[in-house]
């Protein structure tokens, strides 16, 4: 009668109020958190093909576009995203976010807001890799897309992006090597450093797929070159070997002359071999020049013999459990090889140095600029994954950037 009841019931609403007003405001918050969770994973998953170019404010601004464009809950609100890259312990992509949530129930007991966060840790690290890039340096690749940019430019381009990814997922010196291999008709060493090797064959005849006796020069090589040099006047390039050698990584051997490798003259980028000096290899990139024709075979075996550890480019010895990657790129079909002007003939050849490679346990990356399909190349590929066909030229950089992040082993650490 004097109001005892109501007065103690009002007070004891307020816990009430507050305890559902908890449950429900908690349940509201963690529904948005989850959603920022999902967004940033997200976001510095797209941030990790890109962390390695980029600046520090340019990842900062493409963080906020990229969880903007992903994170759709408006009653969100003071959010803050921060984005860092580093190398230490191996790569990674750092995304942090927060924000504030308005509450309704626990307004009433002081709690206008609930901050929510969260965090997303993408790492990318290989133990042990040896990777052989076959690139395409034939004429054709000066062609440019529609917006004027040259298949060479961006194959340089995407090239030392992907050095850098590689680099970057290293944690200890020599754990990833990389080999350069430059290819048109034919392929180009050291002739200071091969010019002494017993197993090279100096006298290749017309009849033998050397000198045609034309104005073509060594079967598409330099009009301005001697087809058959001496070891003083060769400049570094060998054409196929003897067949069925053309399709295979074995060391040539004095006692069997088939095996051995036939010198011509030809003006384009040298091979370089398994390094881990990521200065000579980029500028090994920056010296490549398209000129000549195109024989795919011819890239591909010497990409194998990079990775082999005997004649004729000697890798070092890969410790158990290492990678071992092959990635042609080029633009076009097969036009010439030592015998033939025939793509089907040259194609053939193809297929077999490319089986042969996948039987050894090499992993073959297949990229193909500008040419529409090819049956050849997506039957070399290890599977339908390692296969892009590309309509620009600016797809070069984005592709290779892919390539690199999945051989890096990109995850999402927490």
């Amino acid at each position: 009668t004097r109001g005892n009841v109501a007065i103690t019931f009002v007070f004891a609403t307020l816990p009430i109020i507050g305890t559902v007003g908890l449950a429900v405001e908690y349940s509201h918050a963690n529904s948005v958190k989850v959603a920022m969770q999902a967004a940033l994973d997200s976001t510095a998953l797209m941030l990790s093909k890109e962390a390695t170019t980029d600046t520090s404010d340019q990842l900062k601004a493409n963080a906020l576009k990229y969880f903007n464009a992903l994170f759709t809950r408006p009653e969100a609100t003071n959010v803050v995203i921060s984005a860092s890259y580093t190398t230490s312990g191996g790569s990674q992509v750092i995304v942090d976010g927060s924000a504030q949530v308005p509450t309704a129930f626990l307004g009433v007991i002081g709690y206008q807001n609930i901050t929510v966060n969260g965090t997303s840790n993408v790492m990318w690290g290989a133990s042990r890799m040896r990777v052989a890039l076959v690139l395409d340096n034939t004429g054709s690749m000066t062609q440019t897309d529609s917006t004027g940019t040259s298949k060479i430019s961006a194959l340089k381009t995407a090239s030392h992006n992907l050095l850098n990814t590689l680099q970057a997922a290293a944690q200890t010196a020599g754990d990833i090597q990389v080999a350069i291999i430059p290819f048109n008709n034919f392929v180009k060493v050291d002739p200071a450093v091969y010019k002494t090797k017993p197993w090279i064959s100096w006298g290749l005849s017309s009849s033998s797929g050397g000198d045609d006796g034309g104005s073509s020069g060594c079967n598409g090589g330099d009009d301005d070159k001697p087809c058959q040099p001496t070891s003083s006047t060769w400049t570094g390039c060998f054409t196929d070997r003897d067949q069925s050698y053309d399709v295979q990584n074995t060391a040539p051997t004095t006692a069997i002359p088939a095996t051995w490798f036939h010198a011509v003259n030809c003006s384009m980028a040298q091979i370089l071999p398994l390094s881990y000096d990521w200065t000579a290899l980029n500028n090994k990139i920056d010296q490549m020049v398209a000129a000549g024709t195109t024989n795919q075979p011819i890239g591909l075996v010497w990409g194998w013999h990079a990775l082999t550890s005997s004649d004729p480019l000697n890798a070092p010895t890969a410790p158990a459990g290492t990678q071992q990657i092959v990635i042609l790129l080029t633009d076009g079909l097969n036009t010439q090889d030592r015998w033939s002007t025939s793509q089907s003939y040259i194609d053939a050849r193809e297929q077999l140095v490319c089986d042969n490679m996948k039987a050894a346990g090499i992993t073959i990356y297949a990229v193909l600029v500008m040419s529409g399909n090819s049956t050849v190349l997506q039957n070399c590929a290890s599977d339908s994954n390692k296969y892009f066909a590309l309509t620009s030229a600016g797809q070069i950089v984005t592709t290779f950037n892919a390539i690199g992040t999945n051989l890096s082993k990109l995850r999402i650490a927490k």
